[in-house]
This record gives structure tokens, sequence and C-alpha cells, in this order.
């Protein structure tokens, strides 16, 4: 049965959006900082040849830079100043929170509440910088070895770095700006915006090696790829909406009707770690992938070096087995390390047994703790599952049947889960607005029956 608050959210009407100020500011603000985001990706880098990187484009074609194109909105392949996208800002929030989790320290300083949040975020933002800085300095190096540098040496490589820092450090800002003063969480949905800038591009290739019979891609196979999207789309929404509800019993109490016990309901998403293992597992491969990806063209296998980096390249590559269990792999471990970060079972325990909740059968306190772990851990199997059969089910079978179709589960999940999450806030606005509406009524009557 419908609450009230979902029967109220139900009757919201585009009139109450017209009237909802605050909310259309927020979205002005993320749809403008979205559009910088945007022009970001085609400012260059200082010193790199166009036609030189056109032809670069060409011949990594379908390898791992499509896949992280599919990220950064194309924005490697343009050589911007965004090169590198968000991805410094995840590894670096990955490195954090595994250390809060394995350091004392950093564990009390995040019980300190908003202080410690904020000391936790001024290191990540310190690990971004050093992240890029690494990341930086090799990709300006696999810029040099594939010629596309007009003038070559160290000082294109210490300019660059520096671009990179920038536009990566400028991005960060935009995504928290995002998250405070827009709509939606702003680090998703930069991501998001890379993908779907893309989408069109891959859509229209896609129709057209369809009708020119290129490949193996043809008007079944087309139709087939429409409606499995479709059909993994409603699956991502039926499953991110399922939960787990635990009741949730209070002790009676007196009221006017007698004594009753008040009850409700503790919900447990069945994928509570969202959409955050694929993009940490993801961030995670790339990085390397890429560097690799740019030094496997030009170096010797005599070498020791060389040996290495071109046996990464032929067993790493996106759709390859040992890619698909790593990445599998990740996104498992993910999806329990950023569920145990998120759900807490021993303060939910301890916050339950203070307010004088329980469990009907089990008895408060450390009985309920292990509970909520027990039911916690099950529940996460199924999502750790949920989000490795999306994630790798598409690229299996886009590498296997060679289709030219960068949109893969990862992508779609990304897109699906923040869009949810988008419209999911801007609905809370447009409640609490209404809300304040019918407040400032009722004051009003108030007033005028005195």
């Amino acid at each position: 049965m419908a609450s009230a608050a979902d029967k109220m959210a139900s009757s919201i009407s585009l009139s109450k959006f017209a009237q909802a100020t605050d909310l259309k500011k927020r979205l002005w603000f993320t749809i403008g900082a979205l559009i910088v985001f945007r022009l970001l990706s085609y400012v260059p880098l200082p010193g790199i040849d166009p036609t030189a990187l056109a032809a670069l484009a060409s011949r990594t074609n379908g390898g791992v830079l499509d896949f992280f194109n599919a990220f950064s909105g194309g924005s490697l392949k343009r050589a911007s100043l965004i090169a590198l996208g968000v991805t410094p800002y995840i590894t670096a929030s990955i490195v954090v929170q595994l250390a809060t989790s394995l350091s004392p320290t950093l564990a009390a300083i995040k019980k300190e509440g908003e202080s410690g949040r904020k000391r936790l975020n001024q290191y990540t933002r310190f690990g971004t910088v050093a992240l890029t800085v690494i990341q930086g300095y090799f990709l300006s190096l696999g810029f040099q070895s594939q010629g596309v540098v007009v003038d070559p040496g160290m000082l294109f490589i210490i300019g660059s770095v520096i671009s990179l820092v920038g536009g990566t450090m400028f991005l960060m800002w935009i995504g928290e700006q995002i998250t405070s003063r827009g709509i939606g969480n702003g680090m998703s949905l930069i991501i998001m915006a890379g993908i779907v800038a893309n989408l069109p591009t891959t859509l229209f290739n896609l129709a057209q090696t369809a009708r020119t019979g290129g490949g193996n891609v043809t008007g079944f196979t087309l139709v087939a790829i429409i409606v499995a999207v479709a059909g993994l789309i409603l699956f991502i929404c039926f499953m991110e909406r399922a939960q787990r509800r635990i009741l949730i019993q209070y002790p009676k109490r007196q009221t006017q009707r007698g004594m009753q016990s008040d009850r409700s309901h503790l919900p447990l998403k069945i994928n509570t770690a969202g959409v955050i293992p694929p993009i940490f597992a993801s961030s995670l491969l790339l990085m390397p992938l890429t560097i690799t990806q740019f030094a496997g063209k030009n170096v010797s296998g005599d070498t020791w070096w060389g040996s290495v980096v071109i046996t990464l390249n032929q067993y790493l590559q996106h759709g390859s087995v040992a890619y698909m269990l790593l990445y599998g792999a990740g996104i498992i471990f993910f999806s329990f390390f950023y569920t145990a970060v998120v759900f807490n079972p021993e303060e939910t325990a301890d916050n339950l047994k203070r307010h004088g909740g329980f469990i009907p059968g089990i008895r408060p306190g450390k009985n309920t703790e292990t509970y909520f772990d027990y039911v916690l851990t099950r529940i996460t199997v199924i999502g750790a599952g949920y989000l490795a059969i999306i994630c790798l089910l598409p690229e299996y079978l886009v590498s296997a049947l060679s289709i030219p179709f960068y949109l893969g589960g990862t992508s779609l999940l990304i897109v699906v889960n923040v869009t949810m999450d988008t419209v999911t806030q801007i609905q809370s606005h447009l409640l609490a607005h209404q809300y304040g509406d019918l407040i400032k009524k009722a004051k009003l009557k108030g007033g005028r029956l005195r």
C-alpha cells in the first residue's frame, strides 16, 4: 500500500515544478556545469599535432581506449585538458576509504563528524593531485612515443602534466559544486555526461555498419541489440528498487486509542553499493591498461620491460579472459567493501537499542548486529552477482561477436542509476516544496482563526 508521501509524489504536476524556484536554480546550475565540462573536453593540450592525433585515434580504434573514452566523453582521444577525467579522483577515493577501514587513526578521524569528513576530503584531494601527476606523466610520454607532439621534450611533459592537473582539479571542483549547489551526485553526473555524449555517434556508426553490411552487424543484430538494451534497462530498474525489508518493532505506549505498539521497516537494498563497484573496478583497470596501450605500440620485445608491456597488452585486452576475470573480481570485492562502508551493522544495532527498537524474535544488541550482518551478507551476494552479470555479459557478447558497440553493461548501469538517483532528488525537492506550501496555508488559516 502506498504511503502518503508516495501519493503526494505521484500527484506532483508541471505547475508545481514551475513554482519551485530553488529547484529550477539547481537544475540550471547543473546543466551549466555539465556544458562547461563538455566544452573543456574540446580544449587540447598545448603542443599536440591534431593531424597525428587523428591518425593515432584510427590506429587504436577498437582497443581499450574506446572503452576509456566511453567514460571520459572522448576527452582522451582528443588529448584535452581533462583527458584523465575524474579517474584520479575516484582512485584516490578508493585509497582513502581503504585506508580508513585499515588505519585506526583515519577511522578515528572519520568518527569526528563534519570536521573529520572535511579532513578526509582534503586527503582525497591531495591524493588526486599525486595520481594525476603520475598518470599525466605517463600519458605525456605515451603521446610523445606515438609521434603526436609537435615539439617533444621535457618542456612538453612539464606543460602537459601541469595542464592535466589543472583540468582534473577543475573537473573535481565542478563535481563538488554540482553536489552542493545542483541536483544529484556531481562526479556520477560527469561520468554519465561523458557516456551519453558519445551515445549518438556510437548508435549512428552502428546503424551505418548495419546498413552497409560491414562486419558482423546486420539488421537483425541491430534489432537484437536494441531489444537487449531495453531488457537490461528494465532489469536494472527492477534490481535497483529491490530491497529486503526488516520488521522493526517498538515498545507499547499509551495513546488515545489505548496501548499501541509502533512498527516500521528497515529497508536494505539488494544492491546497497549502487554503481560504485563497477566505477572503482574499471578505474583501477583502466589506469595501467591505458599506459600499456600507449607504450605497447613502440616497445621492443627484446627487453624485459618491453616483453612485460607486450604481455600485458596481449592478456589484458578489453574482452579477454584475464580482463573479464579481474573486472568481475574487482566488482565483487568492491560490492562487499563499499557495502561495509555504507552500512555499519554495529552502529545500526546500537541506534535501535538506544531508541527502544528491536527485531521480533531477536534480542537487542549483539544478536541484532549478528542478524544484520547475516542478512546483509546474503543480499550482497545477490547484489554482487547481479552487478557482475550486468557488467560482464554484454562485454563478453560484444567481444565474442566483434560488434563495434561500446555502450556496455557498466555504462548502461551508470546511466540508469544516475538517472534514477537524479529523478528521485528532483521528486524530493518538489515534495519538500509542496509540503512547504501546505505549511504556509495552514499558518495563514490559523492566523485568520485567531
